[in-house]
């Protein structure tokens, strides 16, 4: 295991993967990394029709993320300064696999293959999971204008295809912890002592103990 903390939180849309990455960021003090989204110019038409945007809107994500992740490394990982983000670049695949159609998503492989051979790599990985009804609301409750027309079906795919996929990595990275937590029972926002739990796990996974960057207060 790395010996400088590199952090990912995943899971689908609406789970609270953002917020709790800048809870962790703060307490630990570590530099927070955050997926585009908004900017994403092709979203908004994606969610409206997907099988027509899917490509254009998954080839801005993974060119993007390939982007901020060659530059923490130069940036932070390379000069010893942990990091935690709020996605994994395995998304990437998960989110393709749902939306292109066989040719694309060949192609689509291929450049992820090229592009992701020599990215960093966390040393542990959160996966924050719920229930569809608990992710409809929190979507709802952020209220973003692109995600008004999201599918709950396809919420609820994307749903069962993390949870295979974070079985599956789990099985082919022994060495990498992944850390599971339901967002039906933790409220990791309001809860101070969920949180506490979170950062508690955390540090033992890691075994960082009072790590020098973590905060004291």
């Amino acid at each position: 295991m790395n010996t400088i903390p590199f952090i990912t939180v995943e899971g689908t849309i609406g789970v609270g993967k953002t917020s709790l990455a800048k809870l962790l960021s703060d307490h630990f003090q570590y530099y927070l990394l955050k997926e585009i989204v908004e900017e994403n110019p092709f979203l908004g038409k994606f969610y409206d029709n997907i099988e027509e945007w899917s490509f254009q809107t998954e080839m801005f994500f993974l060119c993007n993320r390939y982007k901020q992740l060659n530059d923490i490394n130069t940036l932070y990982l390379s000069k010893q300064q942990p990091v935690v983000a709020d996605y994994h670049i395995l998304k990437n695949l998960i989110f393709a696999k749902r939306s292109l159609q066989e040719k694309e998503l060949a192609k689509y492989s291929r450049i992820y293959d090229v592009l992701t051979e020599d990215l960093p790599t966390p040393n542990i990985i959160i996966y924050l999971h719920a229930s569809l009804d608990t992710i409809m609301g929190r979507i709802k409750r952020r209220d973003r204008d692109i995600e008004k027309n999201i599918s709950p079906l396809y919420l609820k795919q994307l749903s069962s295809d993390y949870k295979l996929v974070m079985e599956n990595f789990k099985k082919q990275n022994p060495t990498i912890p992944v850390l599971s937590f339901n967002g039906d029972n933790l409220d990791f926002v309001e809860n101070k002592q969920d949180l506490e739990t979170i950062i508690h796990t955390i540090r033992q996974t890691l075994n960082i103990g009072a790590y020098k960057h973590e905060s004291t207060q």
